[in-house]
Parts: C-alpha cells; structure tokens; sequence
C-alpha cells in the first residue's frame, strides 16, 4: 500500500492517534494485543513480519498499543538516523547488524512481487548486484549501517522520503482540507482556456432568449400560459434543428481545415451536442405543461371537451394537419424521454450499446413527428435536413466504395487487438485522425471510433490499438481469438473506414515529422535528417504514458525503441520527443518498503543505459505523476506556447486539466462520446 506525506500539527497529531487507538481496537481480540497473523492479515505484505518483529519491543509475539504507540512516534518523529536504522533493520533479515547479498535479494524479490512486476532471476540477480556492490563500499561482503547511510545520501529524494514513516499502512484520514478561494469557474485561467466554448454558450444562450421573447410577445392576447407555450415552442424549433448541425461529422470535418476552427469550439460538438439534448428535454416539458395547464382552464371555461379529449384526441381541432397536435405531442415527450434516458453514460458503457445505438435512432420519427407537430418546423429544418441527408448518401458511398481488409491481428497482454488494416491509395490522414470502424461479423450497425497508431509514412498498412474495455471491444477480442480466423487469409471484416480529421490527439508517431529519414539507394543504411526550427512550429514534444501493469508496456514498445534510436544523436540542444513512463502498480518513492527497489532499478538503469522494467531508455517511473512538477518543469523550459492532448478517464482529465488552468496551458480532451 502506497504511503502519503502526511504533515500534521499538534491537534492533528493527536486526532490521529485517536484514530490509530480505535484501529487497533478493532483489530485486536479480547487479549487487547495484535499478533503475527492479524498483523499480516491487516498489512498484506511480505513486510509484516518484518514490521512486527521490530514493533515486538518485548519479544512476547504480540503487539501492545503502547508499543505500537511507540514505535509509530519514534518513525513519525524520530530523528533521520532513528528512520534509517528502522529501515536498516527491515532488510536485516536474520538480525546480524549487516545485510548480505542473500538478505538484499529476498527484500527485492518481495518488493517485484508486492509492485506487480516480472522479471527474470537473472535480472533480479542484476538488481541485487547493482545495489549491493555500490553500498558495499570496502568490498567486505556485507552493508552495514554506516554503508547504507552514506549509500542513501547519493539519492536525495530518498532521503527525503524518510519522513514518510512506515506507519501510513494504516492509512490515516485526511487532516487537510483544500478549499478553493476562488470558484474555478470563476478563475481568469478558466475563461481564457475555455474562450471559444463560452462565447459560443453565451451566444446560443442569447439566441434562444431572443427567439422566446419574439414568440412570447406575438401571443400576449393569448394569456401567459400559450406564451410560455409557444416561446418554448420556438426555441424548440431552433433545438431540435440546431442538434443535427452538432453532429454533421464531415461537414465539422472540414470546418476544421479553415478559419472557423479559431472562432467554434469544433473539438467539443459532442459536449454541445449532449447539453441542446438537456436543453430540449427541458424545453419540451414547460412547453407540454404549459399547454396541459392551459386546456385545463379551456375545459373549466368552455366545457366543450374533457381533458383527455384535448390530450388524446383529434377531437378539438388543434394542430396544422388534421388537428394532430396533441397527440404526436405526447408521442415526442416520451420518445425525448426515452432517448435521453438511454443515452446516458451507465447505459453506452455498461454493455448495452446496442441500446443507446436503436433508441438514438429515434431521431427520424422526432423529426418526422415534429414536421405533424408544429407548422413552421419544416421551415427550420430545410437546410439541417438536406445537409444531414447528404451526409449519409455521401456516407454510403463511401461504404461500398471503401471496403477494406485486416490483413493481420495480434492479441497483445491486457485484451488489446492489434489490427493491421491494409490502407487504400486514396487514404489520406494526418497524425491525431480517427476512423470508424465496422465489423459485420461483430455488429451490423455499429460504428466505433478509435485514434491510428500508425504514421503518415507507413505507406501499406495502418495501425488500430483496441482495448477491451466495453461489449463491442471484448466481442472484438474474442471473434480474433477463434483459431480457425487466425489463419493467413486476410478477412473482409470492416465494410468501410472513415477518417475524421481530429486534432485533440497525442500521437507517438508525431515526432516522424520533425526527424526526416532518408535511405540509402545502394544499402539498408537510414538516417533521419532534422527539419530547421524556422520550418517546424512545434519545439517538444514530452509524450507521458501511465499505466497500471508491466504488461500494458508492451503495445508500443517497439514503436518507442525505434524512436529513442532514431533521435538518440540528432538533438544536442536537447530531446525533441522525451518520454515520462509510469507505473501505477509500482511501489512509490513515497513508500519505505520500495526505498531499496527502486535505488536498485536506477542504478542498474544507469549501468546498462535500459529500463529493467521497459527495456526502453528512458527510466519507468512508479506510481502517479505529481502533475504540478511535470508542469512547472515543463513551463520553466519555456519552448512556447504548451498545448496538453489527452486520452484517459474522466477523473484524471479534471485533475490535469485544473493543473492546465493554473499553468495557463491549452487543454484538449480526446472525446468519442
């Protein structure tokens, strides 16, 4: 379990040790002591015994409070030579006062095990080997303390880590609370990140009042009912057209590649697209309850018809074609209810696709329900309508035209498909495009978008990356396992790929444009030849991957190698493409039982210039980035302006984007909602 800084006053403190009490309690039987297997049941780790032997003061094989008490003051409060001789005795294994190879080798190996990381005896011989001949200054064939104090005193952030006590496996409650000054919304760095998309907001926001307020004012002799009835009305004739436009995929596309992609927030059309859903679904119910409102007082006036005549009924006329206005009314209330429903996020990820797909498709009876509905929608939806139709003939041209073939899948670790998709003369794209995909054989009618892996310059073939995360992707996973399609026919499996021009996206093969490679005519030999800072705006690229296991490494590490070598000569100023790798798995720095592992992993990194984890230059890093310094670092090197993609979950995106905010850095999300 990962340890966290904690730094707590005297009130704190006690507070704490309150906390710690009641743990200790719940723990301890009746006998009011903790023994070796409650302790290991609590602390799951290899640690444990360690831990209690030490904490055992008395050697009674159990511990007291008072003595837990004790030791957890002493590393909470002690000196730093009380911490390092506390750590000293961790790896002392047998007690003797000195840590021998054999001693160091088991406290790594359980360090591997506990951070979820494989690797061979024979490299974990090398990272025994690593550390311990460094520490062993005089060559005797033991550390002893003095040894590792001063072996210690070579990594400062370690050193600094000591202060974090082995205590923290209890994880005590947060004693500090942040409180935002300022709401974040309200934030000068919020509205300059988020310029274009507020403009835009208040723009439509305005438009909206204005078409109300002008619908509103024609029927003041109506009655404040039939006004708030039909400025609804008129909003929702500009909603229910405007909601189309958001998704006109080909014509954002190209929108994209002019002047119009500095004024719109292009990128974020799905976001919008979501919020005029909310706005409709709104809309419709004042409008359904103001009109209900006001046939109740018809009934009570007039008497001529019941309410239900009024609902469900032709009966009283209302309504431009044969007085059908009331009841396809109702039948649009529940369709927009329906559809909003089955398009949240618990229903399109929680395997059911399927269902947000059939239902969203209810679109063409709303469309088709409020031309019946209302006498000037099919005013406002002309041009969405033509332009959408487009749309879709230009779209299925594309399909049968299109028609593409996988021509080899690798299933790699953690359910990732490799698909290698033979690439059409005509297929043209940059780096940070999408395509949608189609697989019959998966799902008829579903298309799924997902970014290319592969450069520009692979000529031949592109390249997907699918992780299995929702229904279709297993299903993906699981058709390519069947042995009898992994033969070396290339299947038919995608009826057409549509690219989608797609800025937001982090690529690892956009450093291919800044380093040429060039060939040599008469052999193998390749060299990459820079492109001149006068022709290439972009300075720096840092390309940060955080994963959770070992194994998920390994999608593009032969990707990253190529590039670490390629470049490995050809930037003396300092990296174009650096790379940040993290293991969330991983014992942190910030964890004293990781203190030895992760010396060692620096150490044999050094010695062989090759992660042990990666097998790539550039060192993996354990758990989560502390984002704030990533940040700062890379601002201090002020290569210009700082443009952050990102691909992940939602959480993290509010964190780092926060961070964005603070460091006055633009912010983009890859969303395929």
């Amino acid at each position: 379990m990962n340890a966290l800084r904690i730094t707590m006053g005297v009130d704190d403190d006690a507070n704490w040790l309150d906390w710690v009490t009641k743990q200790f309690e719940n723990i301890a039987g009746e006998d009011k002591e903790i023994n070796l297997e409650e302790f290991k049941t609590a602390l799951k780790s290899f640690f444990a015994e360690r831990f209690f032997t030490l904490f055992d003061s008395d050697a009674s094989g159990s511990i007291s409070l008072d003595e837990l008490l004790e030791a957890l003051h002493l590393l909470t409060h002690g000196s730093e030579t009380d911490k390092l001789r506390f750590l000293f005795q961790v790896y002392d294994v047998d007690g003797s006062g000195s840590i021998d190879p054999d001693e160091l080798r088991i406290v790594l190996k359980s360090c591997l095990r506990e951070s979820a990381i494989s690797l061979p005896e024979e490299k974990l011989d090398d990272l025994t080997m690593a550390l311990f001949e460094s520490a062993d200054k005089d060559n005797s064939g033991a550390i002893t303390f003095e040894e590792l104090k001063e072996e210690l005193e070579n990594f400062p952030e370690v050193m600094d880590n000591l202060t974090i006590s082995a205590a923290n496996w209890l994880k005590p409650p947060t004693t500090e609370k942040y409180t935002r000054q300022t709401p974040r919304y309200l934030t000068p760095a919020y509205w300059h990140n988020n310029s274009r998309k507020l403009l835009f907001m208040c723009c439509y926001i305005l438009v909206n009042i204005f078409l109300f307020t002008f619908a509103a004012m024609k029927h003041t002799s109506f009655g404040g009912w039939v006004m708030l009835a039909k400025g609804c009305g008129q909003c929702l004739n500009f909603n229910c057209t405007f909601i189309v436009v958001l998704m006109l995929r080909r014509c954002l596309t190209w929108l994209r590649a002019t002047w119009v992609v500095r004024i719109l927030p292009l990128d974020q059309h799905v976001l919008l697209h979501q919020l005029v859903g909310f706005a409709i679904f709104g809309l419709s119910v004042v409008h359904a309850f103001a009109h209900v409102v006001n046939f109740v007082k018809m009934t009570q006036n007039v008497g001529t018809y019941q309410l239900w005549e009024y609902l469900l009924t032709t009966r009283p006329g209302i309504g431009w074609i044969y007085g059908m206005a009331s009841i396809t009314g109702v039948i649009l209330q529940l369709l927009i209810i329906l559809m909003l429903i089955c398009s949240n996020t618990f229903v399109r990820r929680s395997g059911h696709f399927e269902v947000f797909y059939w239902t969203h498709l209810s679109y063409i009876w709303v469309w088709a329900l409020l031309i019946l509905h209302g006498s000037n929608f099919w005013k406002w939806f002309v041009l969405s309508g033509f332009l959408f139709l487009t749309e879709k003939i230009v779209g299925i041209a594309v399909s049968r035209i299109g028609a593409t073939q996988v021509v080899e899948v690798n299933l790699l670790p953690s359910k990732v498909t490799h698909l290698v998709i033979k690439r059409s003369p005509f297929f043209h794209y940059k780096p940070g495009d999408y395509v949608y995909v189609n697989i019959p054989a998966i799902a008829k009618y579903e298309w799924h978008p997902f970014t290319i892996s592969s450069a520009p310059e692979q000529k031949d073939t592109i390249w997907l990356h699918v992780r299995s995360l929702g229904q279709w992707t297993n299903q993906l996973y699981e058709y390519f396992r069947q042995p009898e399609l992994l033969d070396n026919e290339p299947k038919r499996l995608t009826k057409s790929m549509r690219t989608k021009k797609h800025q937001k996206s982090a690529q690892v093969c956009l450093p291919l444009y800044r380093m040429r490679k060039q060939n040599c005519p008469s052999c193998s030999y390749s060299w990459c030849e820079n492109v001149k800072d006068n022709e290439m705006s972009l300075r720096k690229v840092d390309f940060i991957w955080i994963n959770r296991d070992q194994k998920s490494f390994e999608w593009f590490v032969s990707l990253l190698t190529k590039l670490e070598m390629d470049q490995a000569d050809e930037e003396p100023q300092g990296r174009f493409l650096e790379m940040h790798m993290y293991m969330t798995s991983a014992l942190s720095k910030n964890d004293m039982k990781a203190i030895g592992l992760q010396m060692a992993l620096d150490l044999l990194a050094e010695k062989e210039n090759r992660d042990s984890i990666t097998g790539l230059r550039t060192r993996t890093q354990p758990g989560r980035p502390d984002w704030s310094k990533v940040f700062q670092k890379i601002a201090e090197e002020k290569k210009g302006k700082v443009h952050v993609f990102f691909c992940g979950s939602p959480v993290l995106a509010k964190t780092i984007k926060a961070q964005c905010e603070h460091f006055g850095f633009k912010f983009y999300k890859e969303n395929f909602q």
